[in-house]
């Protein structure tokens, strides 16, 4: 697939890439990853700047002892290796995979570094991408130290369920059908930086409270359970 072609599927990219030079757009190319593949590698060397025109993804950091902290998660359009180009790093800082399958348009990054130079808009872009996650991070630092381990999933599953029936669609005020989290324990732990015997006895004692119900071993629930558990919430922070 070619750039043009990918444009008149995802139109939206054409923001992104309306002041792209003729013979950078000539260098450009397009590369699916498959749900589950990895996108880049932490300390790998960065020799293109990417486009994610379509997918989600997600950043982790990986430590030398295994163990593994879910930074975040990413919906296109979104930019690859864009926080190591500004930073004037070699390096990504950081593991990306794909949740969902994922095309990324690459740019050499020398390339890349010079349309950035010559042109503010790709640029402001950049930065106004690069900004929102900071500003998303700095909103919720410090969760995970100061709330118990029931706040932290009450507030996933119901920032979770926002995003999937948001709050002014029909399917938020009456949705028949429940909703199933479909991410293994592991998967689970990783994203809340919890451990799985304290993520295992959260979930039980929430079970047991009535916030979600478990179909085979998956936490599954509607609307009545998101209200309890906004409620919740709202109680907790006082």
């Amino acid at each position: 697939m070619t750039l043009s072609e990918l444009e008149k599927e995802v139109p939206e990219l054409t923001d992104y890439t309306k002041n792209m030079p003729d013979e950078l757009r000539l260098l450009a190319r397009v590369k699916v990853h498959p749900p589950g593949g990895l996108i880049h590698q932490k300390d790998s060397v960065l020799p293109y700047l990417g486009i994610v025109a379509k997918g989600e993804n997600r950043v982790i950091n990986e430590f030398e002892n295994g163990k593994i902290y879910m930074i975040e998660t990413n919906k296109a359009i979104d930019f690859i290796g864009e926080v190591a180009l500004l930073a004037n790093k070699p390096e990504a800082s950081v593991t990306i995979e794909a949740l969902t399958a994922n095309t990324v348009v690459y740019i050499p990054r020398k390339d890349a570094e010079r349309w950035i130079d010559s042109d503010t808009h790709i640029l402001r872009k950049m930065a106004e991408r690069t900004a929102f996650k900071l500003y998303r991070s700095s909103y919720n630092n410090g969760l995970k130290l100061y709330y118990p381990p029931m706040f932290l999933v009450a507030d996933y599953l119901v920032r979770l369920y926002e995003q999937v029936f948001p709050q002014d669609s029909p399917e938020m005020q009456k949705n028949p059908r429940p909703f199933t989290l479909q991410k293994t324990r592991e998967r689970l732990g990783e994203e809340l930086g919890m451990n799985i015997k304290t993520l295992d006895r959260t979930i039980r004692s929430m079970h047991k409270d009535g916030y979600f119900s478990l179909a085979k071993g998956k936490i599954t629930f509607g609307i009545e359970e998101y209200l309890q558990m906004k409620e919740y919430l709202s109680t907790a922070k006082g």
